[in-house]
């Protein structure tokens, strides 16, 4: 099968069309149509096997999880989504695995009315790469910087349970002690989009769980020039990692990544109605700390301990 096979049989039709996408997949480019009065905001992710995600891992989770990851940058800056382009590297023509690829992204494009416009497939070792692109209001974008001492800190969904999927897969090729629920947490992330559309306006600043609370609070941190006070027994987390935090193992919780979770700070005189209206919305949110004066992360243990941050999260170029 040819490239250009490949493109009609796979990618051409694969999402709902856009009415500001007056060219899209077919031509040397697509011709896309911002409305007026907002900003474009734009992301773009590499998942590469044997370092993203297991070799002979599921294509549909794939496609899934490439489009949640780009998906869960622009709910940080709480921007709708609208466009996205795709390139795959594959090792072969092999329509079985793009056509589960394209099942698991075009289903998760169609909740988001995300619109495929573009990309590109050429052969090599296997590597899928999204560029996404949306829509957010210039005075009402979420931002790392903006976070002032004293403003909550708060974070939704669970944390570390991604992390702890990964390290049971990884003792375990199988998979299986690992659970659905758990699994799922890791291979099928639920970007929080609705709730970085919410947040715009309200938070004073955001940013999405990717690669540990830890390491991402401490890009708040540098950008707004503030430190945290983090209490850990408010973390919201499942009953699988909070086992691991009573051994005294915070691992996952502080530092497992992959989570796709919105970290964001919101000014302490309306913390309480923001986190309302979140959950009257249907979003699982917590607040754990504040922000501090000082940059020092410091870390408030169930016992009464405070310590310095520790550990860190994930950096691809770590030695």
């Amino acid at each position: 099968m040819s490239e250009f096979d490949l493109i009609r049989r796979h990618f051409a039709e694969a999402t709902p069309a856009r009415a500001d996408v007056p060219l899209g997949i077919g031509d040397d480019c697509a011709l896309l149509q911002p409305p007026p009065g907002v900003c474009l905001a734009v992301s773009m992710d590499t998942l590469v096997e044997g370092q993203h995600f297991f070799a002979g891992a599921d294509p549909t989770d794939l496609g899934h999880k490439a489009l949640a990851v780009n998906l869960s940058d622009l709910a940080a800056v709480g921007a709708e989504p609208a466009w996205a382009t795709l390139s795959v590297t594959l090792p072969q023509a092999n329509s079985d695995w793009l056509g589960g690829f394209m099942r698991g992204f075009a289903a998760l494009a169609a909740v988001h009315r995300v619109q495929l416009v573009g990309g590109d497939t050429t052969r090599g070792p296997l590597s899928i790469t999204i560029q996404l692109h949306g829509f957010v209001e210039p005075d009402k974008a979420l931002r790392r910087a903006g976070g002032r001492p004293g403003d909550r800190v708060c974070v939704s969904g669970t944390l570390g349970d991604a992390g702890l999927a990964l390290q049971c897969l990884q003792r375990d090729a199988g998979g299986q002690g690992v659970s659905d629920a758990l699994r799922g947490r890791l291979h099928r992330p639920v970007p929080r989009v609705d709730l970085g559309r919410l947040l715009r306006g309200q938070a004073s600043a955001a940013i999405d769980v990717s690669d540990g609370l830890l390491a991402d609070l401490g890009h708040i941190c540098e950008s707004s020039g503030v430190g945290a006070v983090i209490e850990l027994g408010r973390l919201p987390m499942s009953a699988l990692v909070a086992a691991e935090a009573a051994r005294g193992n915070w691992e996952f919780s502080l530092a497992g990544g992959d989570d796709y979770e919105l970290l964001f700070t919101v000014d302490p005189a309306r913390a309480a109605a923001l986190l309302q209206t979140c959950r009257g919305a249907g979003h699982a949110v917590q607040e754990i700390g504040y922000l501090a004066a000082d940059r020092d992360i410091r870390l408030v243990y169930p016992d009464g301990q405070v310590k310095k941050e520790a550990p860190r999260g994930f950096d691809h170029f770590k030695v």
